[in-house]
């Protein structure tokens, strides 16, 4: 009988300081995972059943983005909670006064990497570092850049060559990782969703559909992953805009309006942003400041007060915003036109994201209402377990989902 007592306690000695105990007493991990250009209603088409799965854990929303509605503008108010015009990332092409012979530009690495243009706002992951919390990134934009000489313990240098099955196994790898150097924050970022959606638009097609139906099954393997291995995680997955359907036929040409020595398109598209040219007073204003079709142009400090835009310097200092699907060209354009395109204002449905969250800290929930980006910030700092830094943002917008 003794020897039963003793062989029974022993057993539940290791039960108590196993392994899956000791994973059971850790704090969760925090996944952040973003699909560029991931609408919400690409989600109702049938071809994400993981996504599908993982919607009725927790829950699933449209998610309102900033203007402008891009790529580096979005994901950095995500994890700044700060919008464009106060993080410092006004667009994907922009000119600081301080640097007027230089153009900011996500597809120039030597600008895009330089901590210069990403200081105005200090991304979740640095402050994550500097409370003693592991931070990974398996890219992400700002994610390659020191800050304040700082970096994530883990990070990749952005490159499109590292297929989404890679990108998994990355992460996957980190999990594998005893609890002392195994990341309690990781970031993840697949492109191919807003690439097809620009080459083939929107709408239904064989390669947008399989690339909604690819990173779906990518995603599936990375939460299943992780379940497998008894680590607890907390997921949330974004998107940073939609898509709207653009063609040839909806073009507004800025050079039948102005001169093109009179101006500098600093960036063109769903919206332009546009500097006049040195010594030509009040031509370019007057030119496009009259209500043009299809188009409204503004005084950077007259833009419209939902757009929260206009007051850090890197603005231009005329902001034109096209109608949706329709896009603005300053001479020839250099992709094609046809297609689809982000960068409307974020009231406009097309503009909307993605937004997912499920896991041990997230209370299923059927419906919630659309809200700003700002809002994810403060839930991915509870999550991870610190205080946020001041931000646009308000704790108490997701504060329903947390707790079960």
């Amino acid at each position: 009988m003794i020897a039963r007592l003793v062989a029974a306690l022993l057993a539940l000695a290791l039960a108590l300081t196993g392994p899956a105990f000791a994973q059971e007493s850790e704090p969760p991990v925090t996944i952040l995972i973003s699909i560029d250009g991931m609408r919400p209603d690409y989600l109702d088409r049938g071809l994400t059943p993981n996504l599908a799965e993982f919607r009725q854990r927790g829950v699933a929303a449209a998610m309102r983005p900033s203007f402008p509605s891009k790529t580096f503008p979005n994901h950095y108010t995500i994890v700044t909670g700060k919008r464009p015009d106060r993080n410092g990332i006004v667009g994907n092409l922009m000119i600081d006064p301080v640097r007027p012979d230089q153009k900011f530009s996500m597809g120039d690495a030597r600008q895009a990497l330089d901590p210069f243009w990403w200081q105005e706002a200090e991304p979740i992951w640095i402050t994550a570092e500097k409370v003693g919390i592991r931070a990974a990134t398996m890219f992400w934009p700002g994610s390659e850049v020191a800050h304040e000489g700082r970096r994530p313990s883990d990070w990749l240098r952005f490159d499109q060559n590292i297929g989404n099955a890679q990108r998994v196994n990355t992460v996957l790898d980190w999990m594998r990782r005893p609890a002392a150097i195994r990341p309690r924050l990781v970031t993840m970022y697949f492109d191919t969703v807003d690439t097809a959606g620009h080459r083939f638009g929107p709408g239904r097609s064989p390669e947008l559909d399989a690339a909604i139906a690819e990173v779906d099954a990518r995603i599936g393997e990375v939460v299943r992953g992780v379940e497998a291995m008894g680590v607890r995680a907390n997921f949330v997955i974004t998107a940073d805009h939609g898509m709207a359907e653009t063609d040839e036929s909806r073009v507004i040409q800025l050079d039948d309006l102005i001169d093109r020595a009179s101006y500098v398109a600093v960036e063109a598209g769903p919206y332009a942003a546009i500097e006049p040219a040195a010594g030509t007073d009040n031509r370019v204003y007057d030119a496009l400041l009259k209500p043009p079709a299809h188009m409204a142009c503004h005084r950077k400090e007259q833009l419209p007060a939902h757009l929260h835009y206009g007051k850090n310097p890197r603005v231009a200092a005329i902001i034109c915003i096209a109608d949706n699907g329709w896009t603005i060209l300053s001479g020839p354009p250099p992709y094609p036109v046809k297609g689809g395109a982000h960068g409307y204002d974020p009231n406009n449905s097309d503009m909307h994201a993605l937004f997912m969250a499920f896991g041990p800290s997230i209370r299923p929930t059927e419906k919630l209402p659309l809200f700003d980006n700002v809002h994810v910030y403060p839930l991915l700092a509870a999550l991870t377990g610190f205080e946020p830094l001041p931000s646009d943002g308000e704790a108490a917008t997701l504060a329903p989902l947390l707790g079960r």
